[in-house]
């Protein structure tokens, strides 16, 4: 099945995962709105600490569910803490510079957010248990982050009205969720895994109900493509090196339903980069496999990152977002 709501029509587009280094909201937004033309993103400034980092910022988006840190990690409570309210003041602070530097702006706009299913693996219940233990505790979490999606994306339509808002949701443990590799939360076992079916029906009904365009990003390897697929998605933002050939005939059906693939082939962290042509090359390699028309390539692949760039410098970071925008245009104009 393909999504209900399209990815937005660019070509030669690179964007950023979502995190950047540093603490500083405007000097982030600048740089992701400068340097990403077709699809800048919302930065995230996990190095401010608990409710900026992945997790916290996600739970606090979350509608009548809160959570606060704990010795052992994120915990559900009865009630908002200091946490949620410094996860709600960080992202009023990377709003308020995302639109001091779109003013005018007309075009897509990416934002992110962690999925259910890793919400429900690295939060735990009041009790201790994480949430993934427990199924109706996995169906509140996906009823909860829904309502809080549909207000953080008309939230971010009024700061930004030109905006063609597409969300990412962050689902690195997803592979692990399907596995039965989870941890509990002693460490010493593992959860049980959640049943396929359950699992794309829930991201089913978070994809339906946002009324955009919905990528979901892994840096996993065995990323679930044919269940993202039919849970609707429009398109998946995947760790390039990871992929092995296993998954061509997957990536295939993928391409070929409408979806669009986000291929992380830039190095998240600082390293010495071959030429930004070069760094695409396996893109290439893979779209001549899968016998797919040249010509559609910079329209069907965007250029990430591998990951987040929180781990990097700030002058990496800017060359790394810089260098996907080349690489991306590449496939464009040399697509063989």
């Amino acid at each position: 099945m393909s999504s209900d709501f399209p990815f937005p029509e660019l070509t030669g587009a690179a964007t950023g995962v979502g995190s950047m280094p540093g603490t500083d909201a405007r000097e982030a937004a600048k740089t992701a709105v400068g340097a990403l033309e077709h699809l800048p993103h919302l930065p995230e400034l996990p190095a401010r600490g608990p409710g900026a980092d992945m997790i916290g910022r996600s739970a606090g988006l979350l509608v009548e569910l809160f959570a606060q840190v704990e010795p052992s990690g994120w915990r559900f409570a009865d009630r908002p803490g200091r946490d949620t309210r410094r996860a709600h003041s960080w992202l009023g602070e990377d709003l308020d510079a995302l639109e001091e530097f779109t003013q005018g702006y007309r075009g897509a706009l990416k934002l992110q957010a962690v999925g259910p299913w890793t919400l429900a693996a690295a939060v735990e219940l009041k009790h201790g248990e994480k949430a993934l233990a427990d199924p109706g505790a996995c169906r509140d979490i996906t009823g909860s982050l829904t309502e809080g999606l549909r207000r953080h994306l008309a939230e971010v339509r009024k700061r930004v009205p030109g905006a063609q808002l597409v969300l990412q949701l962050d689902e690195p443990s997803l592979p692990a969720v399907l596995a039965g590799a989870v941890k509990t939360a002693s460490g010493f076992q593992r959860l049980r895994a959640v049943d396929r079916q359950v699992a794309e029906e829930q991201l089913r009904d978070l994809v339906r109900a946002v009324d955009v365009p919905v990528v979901v990003h892994s840096c996993a390897p065995q990323v679930p493509l044919p269940l993202l697929r039919r849970a609707g998605v429009a398109g998946v933002s995947l760790d390039f090196s990871l992929l092995t050939e296993r998954e061509d005939e997957d990536l295939g059906e993928a391409v070929e339903a409408g979806t669009v693939i986000l291929a992380g082939v830039v190095p998240s962290t600082d390293e010495g980069l071959s030429d930004p042509a070069g760094s695409v090359q396996g893109v290439r390699r893979l779209w001549r496999r899968l016998g797919f028309a040249p010509e559609l390539l910079g329209r069907r692949v965007l250029v990430t990152p591998t990951c987040g760039l929180a781990g990097a410098s700030p002058s990496y970071a800017r060359r790394a977002l810089s260098l996907s925008v080349k690489a991306a245009q590449s496939l464009v104009d040399n697509p063989e």
